[in-house]
């Protein structure tokens, strides 16, 4: 009988070897059609129901509204990091130091579905050297944590921040370059003549990789450019499918919907892939009554295509 990871004690998780992992990994000369592929999936799945269930968290949502919305990477360093308490250049490369946390006793700890409030202040700044006499920032931030019932958490944390690193070659100035100049992820609309406004996206890497966290989706073409361009053949990481199903609807419910009007129903094809750092638009044409074409397109490609009927 099979058990889930989180009845299983840490150590037998831990102890036991990945042979399970290594003979799943497909074998790249095995001849198999499509035929055999559909025949063998029908075989396994066909007329079986997997079930799941889950507490849909506020807190999920809006950071997935926020990622959507692409105004908090502004916030971010080049690394990605949040760059409130960062270093000014050159001094630019953080890396943990190190901390304390505290608790502040029986009766004030923080629980589950409490609402919390978080407090974050600048406790020091310190210039330093390191071991090989290259100078550097030593930052202490604190943060305090109150529940509803007062003061639960203390947690100081230390940062270092090193000199930026030379770029060493022209190709991966090159690459530096255009990170610099598409920057991080963007949503605008634009006023059309006679028409609905479109609306210009574009997504970073570091949008992709939170809306896979936030979706606790693993598929690596979205957020490791290694896999993406080495082994499936892109020329960068893929924006989701659903990122760009949502923007549609997102879309239609800003320009197209009737105040209070919600969406009955949506069938929507993708026929073309998007990558991170790509600019594309969406926009939106009625069709009927209640009807709506809405289309993403990508110098004037079109990516996905959508039909929406309005409730």
């Amino acid at each position: 009988m099979s058990r889930s990871l989180s009845s299983m004690p840490l150590g037998y998780i831990l102890s036991r070897p990945l042979l399970s992992c290594t003979t799943r990994i497909p074998r790249r000369h095995q001849s198999t059609t499509a035929a055999e592929a559909a025949a063998s999936l029908l075989s396994r799945f066909e007329g079986k129901t997997r079930t799941a269930t889950q507490v849909l968290d506020g807190n999920q949502l809006q950071k997935l509204s926020l990622t959507l919305g692409g105004g908090v990477e502004d916030e971010l360093g080049l690394d990605g990091t949040d760059a409130s308490y960062n270093a000014p250049a050159p001094f630019s490369r953080r890396m943990w130091a190190g901390g304390r946390m505290q608790w502040l006793g029986h009766g004030v700890e923080i629980r589950v579905g409490d609402q919390v409030t978080e407090e974050t202040r600048l406790v020091s700044a310190t210039p330093k050297r390191s071991r090989d006499g290259g100078e550097m920032v030593l930052v202490l931030v604190r943060k305090e944590f109150c529940g509803p019932r007062g003061l639960a958490l203390v947690d100081e944390r230390s940062w270092i921040f090193r000199p930026e690193t030379m770029v060493t070659s022209p190709a991966a100035e090159g690459k530096l370059r255009e990170a610099i100049i598409r920057g991080p992820s963007a949503v605008k609309d634009v006023p059309q003549d006679g028409a609905y406004p479109q609306r210009q996206l574009r997504w970073s890497p570091t949008g992709l990789f939170r809306f896979s966290a936030l979706t606790f989706n693993g598929h690596k073409i979205h957020y490791d450019p290694t896999w993406s361009t080495a082994v499936e053949g892109h020329p960068a990481c893929v924006v989701h499918g659903p990122i760009n199903l949502i923007s549609m609807l997102d879309y239609w419910r800003d320009h197209c919907a009737a105040e209070g009007r919600g969406v009955k129903e949506i069938s929507y094809r993708a026929v073309s892939p998007i990558y991170a750092g790509e600019m594309y638009g969406i926009s939106a044409e009625e069709t009927g009554e209640s009807r709506w074409e809405v289309l993403v397109r990508k110098e004037g490609k079109a990516c996905m295509s959508g039909q929406i009927l309005g409730a």
